[in-house]
């Protein structure tokens, strides 16, 4: 059940995603919130040098392990303005972080990009529980995915 605490760490995430579109990446952000509500981390996309693991939500799981104990992050919150990819959705996994909250889902960014008419990605576009088991997910957020898909847009069709 998404709260207003959600909302306002969702809005986050799209101030980052809007940030990474100002540097010419792809519009993907993430934060990652204590159990008692504090933002630890947050990133945004930093795959436009071709390196296309520079997720924020990769990131994120790799501060996570490096800087919370195990039950720190079984109870944290990862939220971010996209569903993880199946990449970001086995890191989550792998080092045990709590609950995900996202705006949009894979699949209405897939139907976006389909509508953009832009080229499928080689990676499978899986929802997070096929990827990983146990873990409380919420989303998307209808008010909020508009806004993520008007960051698609202007990243994929700028001229518009």
């Amino acid at each position: 059940m998404i709260n207003d605490t959600d909302l306002n760490h969702l809005r986050r995430c799209i101030e980052l995603a809007r940030a990474a579109l100002e540097v010419g990446d792809e519009p993907f952000g993430s934060v990652l919130v204590s159990a008692n509500g504090e933002r630890l981390a947050e990133d945004h996309n930093h795959v436009a040098g071709g390196d296309h693991t520079q997720h924020p939500e990769f990131a994120l799981a790799r501060w996570a392990a490096g800087n919370m104990t195990a039950e720190e992050r079984s109870k944290a919150t990862v939220y971010t303005s996209g569903e993880h990819c199946p990449m970001c959705a086995a890191a989550h996994g792998w080092v045990g972080l709590g609950r995900i909250v996202y705006a949009s889902s894979t699949e209405q960014l897939v139907q976006w990009l389909h509508e953009m008419g832009v080229a499928a990605s080689r990676v499978r576009s899986l929802p997070i529980q096929a990827v990983i088991r146990d873990t409380p997910i919420d989303g998307p957020v209808p008010e909020l995915a508009e806004q993520v898909r008007e960051l698609h847009r202007l990243f994929h069709l700028p001229m518009e």
